[in-house]
């Protein structure tokens, strides 16, 4: 009888011990700052959000989070000086910035624009090279009347989801397909000082000096675009993975675009959308809220 009491005891005590632990484990120094990418938002009707249960999922054991709504179509410039205003307009004094697909580049530029107010970048799905859909999309859409036609449809698209989600951002389409171009992303990196990049597409230190600022920058991706047959995406983004031959890619983005200063792995099974956590937790193997707890730990335990 004495050892069944002893069992107990020690079994709750594991369990009040473990609900410690998860109380505070995604309990980052600063706010974690969750930016969307391409055609993005914050939410809907306040019912579905770009980043589908991760924010909760990074609250309830601690974190503090926001998500801003910039451009859905817009430049990686345009979107970064939205996204640097925003951080101003926060009572906080430093944030880490989380950026999915456009929202890597963007939080690039945000650490550009105020490094003093930023304290780490992480690109999840990053587009921080370009991507070859976008080369294509430029190829396959001509300069002048045409152009501007698509750009038209889009923009209004992007109306479309400020309506929807309470934002009043401007839209550019045509701009925002430039920026992830490879050529455009070149050029913008340059801008940047190369921070965070690799020439050779290898992971780099996770310190970063930008303007007498220390900051920390991480990555991480998924290299398959098809992980799940009942996701309803799945088959675009096979198809436009075509786009990148043999390079492995999650559908949208090359797993070298995706890398970023230290990079904590390119291999996971997750698409494009599946690094959100769309459609609806629809996925492959790989876990996408886990990804973001356990970064918040990992950011948390670096003393930011």
């Amino acid at each position: 009888m004495k050892k069944i009491i002893r069992n107990c005891l020690l079994v709750a005590l594991c369990c009040i011990a473990s609900n410690a632990f998860a109380a505070g484990y995604t309990q980052t120094k600063y706010p974690i700052v969750l930016v969307h990418g391409l055609s993005g938002f914050d939410s809907v009707g306040g019912l579905i959000g770009y980043f589908h249960t991760v924010p909760y999922n990074l609250r309830r054991s601690g974190a503090k989070v926001y998500v801003p709504s910039v451009s859905a179509f817009n430049s990686s410039e345009e979107r970064g000086q939205q996204l640097a205003n925003y951080l101003n307009s926060l009572p906080e004094g430093k944030f880490n910035l989380v950026g999915h697909s456009q929202g890597a580049p963007t939080s690039r530029v945000a650490a550009a624009l105020v490094p003093h107010r930023v304290a780490s970048v992480t690109s999840v799905n990053g587009v921080n090279r370009g991507s070859k859909v976008a080369d294509v999309l430029l190829g396959i859409v001509p300069e002048g009347v045409s152009r501007s036609v698509v750009g038209s449809i889009l923009d209004a698209f992007g109306g479309v989801i400020n309506l929807v989600s309470g934002a009043n951002n401007e839209q550019d389409s045509i701009a925002s397909a430039m920026t992830l171009s490879t050529n455009g992303s070149l050029a913008l990196n340059q801008v940047l000082d190369e921070k965070g990049i690799d020439p050779n597409c290898q992971s780099m230190n996770e310190n970063v000096n930008i303007n007498g600022h220390n900051i920390k920058m991480f990555s991480w991706s998924g290299d398959g675009a098809y992980t799940n047959i009942f996701d309803l995406s799945d088959p675009f983004l096979a198809t436009t993975g075509l786009a990148f031959g043999w390079e492995k890619n999650d559908g949208l983005v090359s797993v070298c675009s995706a890398r970023l200063g230290s990079v904590i792995s390119t291999s996971y099974s997750l698409n494009h959308l599946d690094a959100i956590n769309h459609l609806f937790g629809i996925r492959g193997w790989t876990n996408p809220v886990s990804l973001y707890r356990a970064h918040a730990n990992r950011l948390r335990n670096k003393g930011v």
